[in-house]
Order: C-alpha cells, then structure tokens, then sequence
C-alpha cells in the first residue's frame, strides 16, 4: 500500500486546516478522514474487542533528537507499563522514519510480544499470520511521515498515536490522536570538509600560553611540541612577548602572516565570547579548538553560551563557512597521523601507548575524561584519532561521525555521547549508516540512562540526555553496537578492531576449554536479548581429526569429543591449538572460543618459570609464538581466553601485541562475540538492501 497523492494532499489539507483555525490537533471527524485515507478504520465500533483480542499501539512522534519516529508494541493498558520491566525490543520498537522502510521495520515489529501473541493467536486458530494488514500500516505510516518531514509548511505533523489499535483482516483503531505544530529550526550545515584541518594541520597557534607558568595552555604547548609538532609550524598568540620555549609569538591574530589551519583557544571562559567574535571577523583560521569549560554548563552561562553558539552559527552562511569550532569543555585532539597531542593532560600522567604501527580506529568523545580512563587502562585500543567534542557549540556527533565515516583507513568508530543537539540524532543515524556500508564498525556507549544520570550530563557538558530506549533501539537499527556499560564498551570497540578483517559466515560457535565450569561457561553466555548463537554440530571428519589429536596427546581416555570441548589440564599448548585449528575447518563452524588455560602446569604460560626453566612465553612451543600465525591464516574469529591473575599478563599482551583477540574472562570474551556477530549479520543485511 502507498499513500497515494490524493491522501497526502488530504493530510496536508487537514493540517493547514486545523493550524488556520488556531488548532494543535485534529478532530474526530479529521481523524477518520486521515485514518481512512490510510486504509485504518476508526470509530465507536473498533472499540468492541474480538474474542482473543491483541492491543497493540502504533505511532509516529516527532523527537527533538531523531525527527519523525516511528514506534510499535503492545497497546491497550499494557502501554502504560514502564519498559525497564521488559527485555531488549520486546515492549516496543523504534525506528527513524527516515532510516527505515516497511518490510524492514515489520522485521523489527516481529521481536515484540504484541507480535508474539498474535503470532500464537494465527496458529492456534488456523488463521494465516496479518502480515500484509500490518506491513500496509507500516508502509502508509511512512509515507505520511515522509511527506510531513518534505513539507515547508507552516504546521506539520508532530504526532499520530493509535492506541489500541487492532488486528482482524485488516486493522481497527479505537482512539486515536494527532498533534501539529511548526516545524523544529535547524541549524546551518557546518562545513565538515575543515575537520581535514583539525586533525591534519599544517599550522597551529595557541592563545593562552603562559611564559611564567605551567597553565593549561603551557600544557598544551609542551604536548605539541612532546608529541613531534614542529616548532616553525607553531605560534603562541601573546602581545609583548618574542617567543616562549623556543616558539615565536606573535601580538595578535590580526598580526598572523597566513592563514592556521588550527587555532588552540586555552584562555578563561569570559574572554572567549569576545575572542570567538574577533576569529570570525578575521577570518584567520579554519579550525578552532575551545578548550575553556564552564560554557553554558551553568545557569549563569546558558544564556550568553546559545547566543555564541548562534554567532558561530551564523558565521557559517559567510563565503566558506567560516571556521569550524571543537568544544567548548573540550580535552583537545591526539591525531597520530597530524603528528600532534593537544590535550592538556601532561604526558608522564598519560603516556601515549605505541602498540600498533598501523591504527585503523578513532574514539569520538563527549568526556574527554572517557577517554583517558579507557586508553589508561586499555593501552591496546590506541586508537588513530582522538576527539573530545565538549559541549558541541558547533561539531557535532553527526558531523564528526559523518566526517570520519568517509575516511577509507579507518575501520572502527568508538563514541561516548551525553546529549545531542537538536536534530543532531538524526545526522548521527545517517552517518552510522553511511559507515557500516562502508565496511566500518561503530560502537556507542550514551549515558544519562536514569534521572539522576541525565542530571550528571546537564552539569558537565550542557546536553540533553533522550530515553535511553529511544535511542538504543534507533541507532541500533541504524547498524552501531550499542554498549550498555564502561566495560561492554571496552570489550565491544577492543574485538571490532580485532576481529574487523575476519569473515562472519553465520552464528555457529565452537567452544573450547580446560575447565569444566569454563565450557558451561561460554555456553551459558551465547544468548543475548534479540539473537543468539549456537553450537556447531561438528562434522563426522573433525570428530575423527580431534580423536587422533587426543590419542596423539594420551587424552583420548579423558576427553569425549563434543562441542563445547572440555580438554582437560593436561593439554599443552600445541594441543589446544590444534584443537582449534581443526574447530576452523569445520565447515559448521563460524567462530572459536577458546580458553587457554594459562594455570594448568602443561601449558607454557609464564613470563619465566622457576620450576621449568625455559618452560614459559618464550618458549618456541608456547601459545604466544604458536597462536599468531593460526589466527593470521584462518579468516574466521578466534577469541582467546586468559583466566588467570596478573602472573599471566604478559602471556596476554603479548598475544594482544601480535593481533590476537584476547580475553580474561570466558563469559565477557563470548558475550563481546555474540554482540559483534550480530551486529555483523545485520551490517551485512543493510550493504544488501542499499
């Protein structure tokens, strides 16, 4: 079904008709008409439940983060109950219209328990499923909230909520609402193409630098100059001084010879109103960096920090878009390729990891303390790029995600949100959409998820936090992986950059362990809230591979061949690996988990053994030397569990140094797995149906 021009016009006409009368809603008689128009009855007699009726509520709602929404779920009374009581996609399911189509939302509707009883209901009867009653609903929805987003108009559609709506042949409504209102300003673009100039600068000026103290702007200054910048390619905004460390000053922005492609602001918040003003008129620079907190994240400062966010704005209609603005509250930017570090963090509190020659990963940040807390603790991610975008007085997520969503070498995306800008949900579901058609991964983890959290943002960075089911469910339509806490994070944005080159073939696990608890383990963990994966029937070939791999260790009496496989604690290291090369060429297996059993005493797991000496990682015999190249030639994921206390960190990072996927724990290794394979499959479904 499809709105046809003559109902779109009848839409369009009940609005303009209900906002010239002075009207935020439509009528009754209106409404049949609109519902009419889309193929749903409506009336007293829709009100009458059929024996085995199934409320279900059905809308569109114009958010102030993602536009148009479009939502389904159980209805009736059981609307009202509060989601935190139901799992993942099970109450309702979200979708921006926009990102969305019929089929593809019908797909996401089928995960809900108002599906699942009517579903039960079509089998128990001998009813064919309503399907296509369903899908022409969905599709009319669409229609009706792509018209209103293409509309100039005065009024638009805000809302259109069905409630309950129900399903008998075709669909009928007992109640129904509409909601109009003008539609929501948005800001200019901004002219994304200088964040080249922020990551990549050829020039860079600081304002802010002290010559007698270690201020944040020395900081700064050391860190630049610490992290490899050129000093002729620096200078210090300072009226009365010839240089400070080696840097040469010059008396103001107007004195510049050229154009910086990046200005450092680290002056106190109360000049930057004036100084932000003084750039745009200059024209000096393409990129600026606002490192001062306190802009609009206090009640005093709300006021004047939206109307220097609207001269910013503004500035971006002159010839060239003016120049891009980081922050304000912003940590600064660490760009490896820029060969630059300008936050303001000194470098013997943080010092910058060099695990990898080639990075291939950006965090974007709305906290710079994230940041430094995760690459603190997992040196290993260090990632290409690091952001801190503050407050967002002009870039935003969308823009940078936008940005980095094009940029070939980059294969992850890690991000930590607080709040969006208006409309910035939206531009930020595109370009996660835009990345994982271009191969990329993205990972978010967005706070504010309890009342006293969104408080916590409102202080810190001046956002909004939206619901937290709102979000979850859109942007993981949109094709992120949406982390739940610090640590999923962690695990999710570690084993997308591990794993990013290996194939996905499907959801068939193998698990491997030496431990019984640890096989239970992994199984008990293959379960998340919307997919699962499973154990992998081994092929009669691989059981008989695996059965002389076990004769040849002396373990065949110990050790039934089975997945999950318990090998015992008297497998050395070449027969786990063994093992689980012969789990890859299974052609029913997708990807291996296996625990490493660092503690048993036949497995070379020490930095140096006292008992056994040789008998450690530097052994040729040890899985730090045997696992690398099995991992390399195999194209399917393989994640390695180290459950061990810290005796056994240097067996780990030295298999992390060398590209290997590893683990501490079975439950969050498989858990990280199960979230990544999912979110695989549906990437690839998104690249088939663009």
């Amino acid at each position: 079904m499809h709105v046809s021009p003559s109902s779109a016009a009848l839409a369009a006409s009940l609005i303009r008709q209900a906002g010239a009368a002075g009207r935020e809603t439509l009528n009754q008689a209106e409404l049949g008409s609109l519902l009419s128009a889309l193929g749903i009855a409506f009336g007293p007699t829709a009100a009458t439940p059929a024996p085995a009726t199934v409320d279900l509520r059905i809308s569109l709602n114009f958010t102030r983060e993602f536009g148009m929404i479009i939502s389904a779920g159980i209805g009736g009374i059981d609307a009202d109950l509060d989601e935190g009581n139901f799992r993942q996609d099970r109450a309702a399911v979200y979708a921006a219209a926009e990102l969305t189509d019929a089929a593809g939302f019908f797909r996401l509707f089928q995960r809900t328990l108002g599906w699942q009883r009517l579903a039960a209901i079509a089998r128990r009867d001998g009813l064919p499923l309503p399907d296509a009653a369903l899908l022409a609903c969905f599709e009319a929805l669409l229609a009706l909230a792509g018209a209103s987003a293409s509309s100039d108009a005065a009024f638009v559609l805000r809302s259109l909520e069905l409630n309950p709506v129900r399903v008998d042949g075709g669909l009928s409504v007992a109640q129904a609402r509409c909601e109009l209102g003008a539609p929501a300003p948005r800001r200019l673009p901004r002219p994304i193409a200088k964040i080249e100039k922020l990551i990549h600068p050829r020039s860079i000026g600081i304002i802010g630098v002290s010559s007698a103290n270690m201020n944040f702007g020395r900081i700064i200054l050391k860190n630049l100059m610490g992290s490899g910048y050129p000093k002729d390619q620096m200078c210090i905004i300072r009226p009365g001084e010839t240089e400070i460390d080696g840097v040469r000053c010059v008396e103001s922005l107007k004195a510049l010879d050229h154009k910086l492609d990046l200005l450092i602001v680290a002056v106190a918040a109360s000049a930057v109103y004036e100084l932000v003003d003084e750039i745009i008129e200059t024209d000096a620079v393409e990129s600026v960096m606002l490192i001062p907190g306190s802009l609009g994240e206090t009640k005093a400062s709300r006021e004047p920090a939206a109307a220097l966010a609207a001269r910013i704005n503004a500035a971006h209609a002159k010839t060239g878009g003016g120049p891009v603005f980081l922050g304000a509250n912003c940590l600064g930017v660490v760009s490896h390729p820029g060969n630059y570090d300008s936050w303001f963090i000194p470098l013997e509190r943080l010092p910058k990891p060099q695990k990898k020659a080639e990075r291939n990963s950006v965090m974007l940040s709305q906290s710079g303390a994230f940041m430094i807390t995760r690459i603190s603790q997992n040196p290993w991610l260090d990632p290409r790029y690091m952001l801190a975008l503050g407050n967002q007085t002009d870039l935003t997520h969308g823009d940078m995600l936008g940005y980095f969503a094009e940029l070939p070498e980059i294969e992850t995306i890690g991000i930590y949100i607080e709040g969006f800008k208006d409309g910035d949900g939206l531009d930020f579901a595109r370009a996660v959409r835009k990345a994982v058609r271009n191969g990329k991964q993205v990972v978010v983890y967005k706070s504010g998820k309890t009342a006293p959290g969104m408080g916590g943002v409102m202080g810190h960075t001046a956002s909004i936090a939206g619901g937290p089911v709102l979000f979850d469910s859109v942007v993981r339509q949109a094709g992120a992986i949406v982390a739940e806490d610090f640590n999923s994070f962690d695990d999710l944005f570690y084993i997308a950059g591990a794993l990013h080159g290996k194939k996905i073939g499907g959801n068939r696990l193998g698990a491997i362990s030496g431990a019984g608890f640890e096989a239970v383990g992994m199984a008990d963990s293959i379960e998340a809230d919307s997919f699962a994966m499973e154990m992998g029937t081994l092929e009669p070939g691989s059981v008989k591979q695996l059965e002389e791999i076990l004769l040849a260790k002396k373990l065949n009496a110990l050790v039934e061949v089975r997945n999950p496989i318990d090998i015992n604690p008297g497998a050395d290291d070449e027969a786990h690996l063994q093992i689980v090369e012969a789990f890859l060429q299974d052609p029913n297996i997708d990807a291996v988990v296996v625990g490493l059993d660092p503690t048993a005493p036949s497995v070379r797991a020490l930095e140096t053994s006292k008992l056994r000496p040789g008998f450690d990682i530097t052994d040729p015999k040890s899985t730090v030397h045997l696992m690398p190249p099995l991992v390399a030639r195999n194209d399917k994921p393989v994640i390695g569990i180290v459950d061990g206390g810290q005796l056994y960190d240097a067996m780990s990072a030295k298999l992390m140094d060398q590209g290997v996927c590893i683990f501490r724990n079975c439950a969050r290794g498989t858990r990280a797995l199960v979230r990544y394979v999912a979110a695989r499959l549906y990437a690839d479904s998104l690249k088939i149906r663009q």
